[in-house]
């Protein structure tokens, strides 16, 4: 079995079932990664560790990407650009928002 044209295979039907252009797709998949990779690694989003899921999804997809087609295609940062953009954005973020002030409270007490 060749993986990464069967993972292709699976990729080009997503995208017919669905109707959505492969940009929309990419960003859809790198939310998707991110709230799954949050619950699963129970560690907060403003740790980052939630985006280095996405990150490394991201770098598997374009490298099978890459298997299939015997090349990078012409989109690879189209694609990475779309999958990493919000969960960046949102990582980055929920690191930055001020502490509420009952967590202020609590951080000193301890």
């Amino acid at each position: 079995m060749n993986i990464p044209q069967y993972y292709h295979s699976i990729i080009l039907r997503i995208g017919e079932v669905t109707g959505l252009p492969d940009s929309v797709l990419h960003i859809h998949a790198g939310l998707a990664i991110l709230l799954v990779a949050r619950v699963v690694s129970g560690r907060a989003l403003g740790t980052f560790v939630p985006f280095a899921f996405v990150v490394a999804a991201e770098a598997g997809n374009e490298i099978l990407d890459y298997l299939a087609a015997g090349g990078w295609s012409a989109d690879v940062y189209a694609d990475i650009w779309y999958t990493l953009f919000w969960p960046f954005l949102i990582s980055l973020a929920v690191r930055m928002r001020p502490m509420s002030r009952r967590r202020r409270r609590t951080a000193v007490a301890a």
